[in-house]
């Protein structure tokens, strides 16, 4: 794998271009896109702006021929540890309006993740909780290592799980997709391997050098028959996910109206953590 270049132009999200050799000839117009979610003294943590830099980058990664395949990981110690509380905890109760575009916007994330015709993999490389899981959970292939923790703590926050369900239950099943979502437990990397959330476990130091290595293996292979096989395994949960979304608007709106979401994350920005 030849020197990668960096795209630094956004504060948040940074991509890393890596060419890769395709029938074992380089050409330096083939490249792996490298997305880092770079927030790491906040655990990546994403308010709104953060993910329309990622929306963007994630775009012009799928619209980009030249692109190969795309690599998900996070700057520092965590992959992303979800919502920053900071930001969702200043919804005003009777702002339903606000409720409803925060779950536009991750609906826009997610479909914008799995709209994808090239290999995804996350590389996650420490904490991936709340929203953070269910965008590690999107990716094609997950690889970790026995140090990461992944789950769906929302609930201690007063936030219901509701994206959080669709996206766990074709991995997990129903008994553990409502252990999850109710206990907001986080798992370690070896449990995470034998339930699924993780394909593969490494070292902690080559997570993200085994994630590109495999995004280039599967570089590799035949990109018209890579982009169909993704379009008909998204065609086997679109409509449930189409309906998560439209129930999370629903249940969230109701939740925030009663101002316990809010009084919960200002518990937990306060450091009082259930």
């Amino acid at each position: 794998m030849s020197r990668p270049s960096t795209d630094t132009a956004t504060s948040t999200v940074t991509v890393t271009r890596h060419p890769v050799s395709v029938d074992g000839t380089a050409e330096e117009a083939l490249h792996l896109a490298e997305v880092t979610l770079d927030r790491p003294d906040k655990l990546n943590a994403w308010t709104a702006a953060m993910r329309a830099e990622l929306v963007a980058a994630l775009t012009e990664a799928g619209a980009d021929d030249r692109c190969r395949g795309v690599v998900l990981t996070g700057a520092g110690r965590a992959f992303c540890a979800g919502q920053d509380l900071a930001e969702t905890a200043a919804i005003d109760p009777d702002d339903h309006a606000a409720a409803e575009a925060w779950i536009d916007d991750f609906g826009l994330l997610f479909r914008t993740v799995r709209g994808l015709d090239k290999p995804v993999i996350a590389a996650v490389n420490g904490v991936a909780a709340g929203s953070g899981f269910q965008f590690a959970l999107l990716a094609d292939l997950r690889i970790g290592h026995a140090g990461v923790r992944m789950g769906q703590p929302e609930v201690l926050s007063g936030i219901p799980s509701i994206t959080g369900i669709w996206a766990m239950r074709g991995i997990l099943g129903r008994a553990k997709t409502t252990e999850f979502a109710l206990t907001g437990r986080l798992v370690h990397g070896e449990e995470a391997l034998r339930l699924g959330l993780l394909n593969r476990l490494v070292d902690a130091d080559r997570v993200k050098e085994e994630a590109l290595i495999e995004a280039t293996r599967l570089a590799q292979l035949p990109p018209g028959a890579v982009a169909l096989t993704k379009g008909r395994l998204r065609e086997l949960d679109d409509a449930g996910l189409d309906e998560a979304m439209e129930a999370a608007k629903k249940v969230h709106v109701a939740a925030y109206a009663t101002g316990e979401p809010q009084r919960e994350m200002s518990r937990f920005l306060a450091g009082r953590r259930r």
